[in-house]
């Protein structure tokens, strides 16, 4: 099962692609999963939109939504100049936001690719046997990050 759409470059436009996800999820039945897979999409393409394409609404952001062996992935595709995501480490400096997005999808993605000159990232989940220790340990390396942001 796989399902396409594209979107213009605004931010407004996030709560109708978490919409599409959520009804994509429920139809793959991974609704359990569906805050991780939320998460990592929605600052997927937010990233695409602000970063990728500049905010700029003339430029359209593509996304796919498909099965695939052992869960589901998300491709998110930019028209902009793309970027160098190898100079983004695991997790940012404190102080640094720069980063931060991508560290977030790494955390919650069992799979992060970046292709095209970063202009397109696929996010896949392995929805059918992650393991409970697993998701436990990314939800506590993200709230010390997000404790370590706040203060």
């Amino acid at each position: 099962m796989t399902e396409q759409f594209v979107i213009q470059s605004d931010i407004a436009l996030l709560p109708s692609v978490e919409e599409r996800l959520f009804h994509f999820c429920h139809l793959c039945h991974v609704g359990n999963y569906y805050s991780a897979v939320s998460v990592a999409t929605l600052q997927a393409v937010e990233n695409a939109i602000v970063h990728g394409n500049g905010a700029d609404s003339a430029k359209s952001v593509a996304l796919t939504m498909g099965t695939c062996r052992g869960g589901l992935f998300v491709e998110v595709v930019d028209q902009g100049a793309g970027f160098d995501y190898d100079a983004f480490g695991d997790l940012p400096a404190e102080g640094q936001v720069a980063g931060e997005g991508i560290f977030v999808m790494r955390q919650l993605a069992d799979k992060l690719t970046f292709a095209d000159g970063g202009r397109k990232v696929r996010l896949e989940f392995a929805v059918a046997g992650i393991d409970p220790a697993d998701a436990m340990e990314r939800v506590a390396i993200l709230r010390n990050h997000w404790a370590t942001v706040a203060a």
